[in-house]
C-alpha cells in the first residue's frame, strides 16, 4: 500500500542523543496542589500541563450608566434604565468559552495571586440587566451605574521535562513551557449612584462611574430624569469600536500555510505507542478520518511510523512537525477545532502552519516517554481509552491519568 507524499523528505542524521538516567530530587508537590517550576515530576506527568500566571492588570469598568437629575420634590425611589457602555466576557487564550480544566485552573490562580473573587466559568456582562432602583436622598445630578474590576493578563504553562543538572546527570522537573496565551476576567458586578462632588476613592469603580458624569452642567438647572452625557456617550462609542475591532480580527479568515517545498526529517523512524501495550498512534488513509491508537504490524504500511522534522530546541524543549510515513501527511489539528477540547488529531498535507508544530516533553535520557503538546492550541495530546480505533484528542490540560505519556520507539 503506498499513498503519494505531499512533501519532500530530505532526511538527515539528526537523532535522538541518550545519556545515563538519574533519579528525581526529592523536592515535589504536595498530593492536589499545583505544582511550583523546579519540583520533581514523575513520567505520567509528562502528557499533562498546568498554568502559571505572568502578568495581570485590574482596571475599574463601567458596564452600564445613565445621568439622572433629582430635583426638589422628586427625591426617593426611582428604577432607571441605564444604556450599556462595556461589555466585558470571560476567556482564555483561544477559547472564549472557558472549556477545559486548564482554563479553570489559570483563572482560579488569577483570583488566588490577586486576592479577588473574579469569574471562572463563561460568563458576559451583556446579559446583565439594565435597570437600577436606587434610593435618591437629595437633589443633584447623579450617575447610576454598574461597575466591576477587568481583570486581563497573560498565562503561561508548566510541563513536566528532562532537566540536566549540574553533575550531568537527568531529572524530571517541572519547566517553563514555550506555550503561552492570554485571558480576561472581572469580578462581582457593583452598582451605585455618584455625584460630582462626592469624594470617592480614586482608581475604583465608583471614580471610573464619577469620570463620565458632564459635571460642568451639574450646577446647571435641569428638569427631573435622564441627562444625556457626552463623556459617557463618548466613552461608549470607544468600548464598541474596540470590541468591534476585536471581533473582526478573530473572525478574519486565517491566512492560508505556506507550502513547504521540503522538510528536513531525522533518518530515524519512530512508533508513537502506548507503554507497556501493543497500540501506537496510526495515521489515517483517508484524510476526514484522525490519527488512532492501531496495533503495529507487517500490514500497518508504514501509517504507524513517523519522522521528526524540521527539529529544533529551546532549553531541552524540542519542536517538531510529525511526518507520517504512510500517508505522507504531517499531523496536526483542523483549524477550525483548534479552541475545542477534546479534538481528534488529524493529518494534513505538511505545511508553515503552527497547527502541524508540536512540543515533545522527554524522559531523562536512557527512556523514550514522552509527552506531545500542540504548538498554536497549547493543548496536549492524549486518549480516552486504551482500545483499537480509539482517536487520539487534545486535552487542555493533558490526561491527569498518566495517558497522555507515550513511548516514542525506534524503528
Amino acid at each position: 500500500m503506498a499513498a503519494t507524499a505531499s512533501a519532500v523528505c530530505v532526511f538527515t542524521a539528526a537523532g535522538l542523543t541518550a545519556s545515563p538516567a538519574a533519579a528525581a530530587p526529592a523536592t515535589t508537590a504536595a498530593a492536589g496542589e499545583a505544582p511550583e517550576a523546579g519540583q520533581s515530576c514523575t513520567t505520567a506527568d509528562l502528557g499533562t500541563r498546568h498554568p502559571y500566571i505572568k502578568t495581570s492588570e485590574v482596571s475599574p469598568t463601567i458596564t452600564h450608566f445613565k445621568g439622572w437629575y433629582v430635583t426638589e420634590g422628586t427625591t426617593g425611589t426611582h428604577t432607571v434604565n441605564t444604556t450599556t457602555q462595556t461589555t466585558i466576557s470571560v476567556s482564555v487564550g483561544l477559547n472564549g468559552n472557558v472549556e477545559g480544566s486548564f482554563a479553570i485552573e489559570t483563572l482560579g490562580k488569577v483570583g488566588a495571586s490577586l486576592g479577588l473573587n473574579v469569574q471562572v466559568t463563561y460568563t458576559s456582562t451583556s446579559s446583565v440587566s439594565d435597570s437600577i432602583t436606587w434610593n435618591f436622598g437629595q437633589p443633584g445630578y447623579y450617575g447610576l451605574y454598574k461597575g466591576t474590576k477587568k481583570v486581563t493578563g497573560t498565562y503561561g504553562s508548566l510541563n513536566c521535562n528532562r532537566v540536566q543538572q549540574g553533575d550531568g546527570s537527568h531529572a524530571l522537573k517541572w519547566v517553563k513551557g514555550p506555550d503561552s496565551g492570554s485571558y480576561t476576567t472581572y469580578t462581582t458586578l457593583e452598582e451605585g449612584a455618584v455625584r460630582c462632588e462626592d469624594n470617592v476613592p480614586a482608581n475604583s469603580i465608583m471614580a471610573k462611574a464619577q469620570s463620565l458624569l458632564d459635571c460642568g452642567s451639574a450646577t446647571a438647572k435641569h428638569a427631573a430624569g435622564p441627562v444625556p452625557s457626552a463623556k459617557a456617550t463618548a466613552a461608549r462609542h470607544a468600548a464598541e469600536s474596540a470590541a468591534k475591532a476585536t471581533k473582526s480580527a478573530k473572525s478574519a479568515p486565517a491566512t492560508a500555510p505556506t507550502m513547504r517545498a521540503a522538510l528536513t526529517c531525522g533518518t530515524d523512524a519512530y512508533r508513537i505507542a502506548v507503554p507497556g501495550k501493543s497500540l501506537s498512534w496510526g495515521a489515517p488513509l483517508l484524510a476526514a478520518d484522525s490519527v488512532r491508537l492501531r496495533p503495529s504490524t507487517i500490514f500497518s504500511a508504514h501509517l504507524d511510523n513517523w519522522r521528526l522534522c524540521n527539529v529544533t530546541e529551546h532549553d531541552g524543549v524540542l519542536e517538531a512537525s510529525l511526518w507520517n510515513w504512510g500517508n505522507g501527511g504531517c499531523a496536526t489539528i483542523a483549524e477550525q477545532n483548534a479552541a475545542n477540547e477534546g479534538a481528534a488529531l488529524m493529518t494534513a498535507p505538511c505545511a508553515e502552519d503552527d497547527l502541524q508544530r508540536f512540543y515533545i516533553y522527554r524522559d531523562v535520557p536512557g527512556s523514550g516517554k514522552i509527552g506531545v503538546q500542540n504548538k498554536y492550541t497549547g493543548y496536549m495530546i492524549g486518549h480516552d481509552r486504551y482500545a483499537d480505533g480509539e482517536s487520539l484528542r487534545q486535552y487542555s490540560s493533558g490526561r491527569q491519568d498518566g495517558t497522555g505519556t507515550y513511548d516514542l520507539v525506534k524503528v
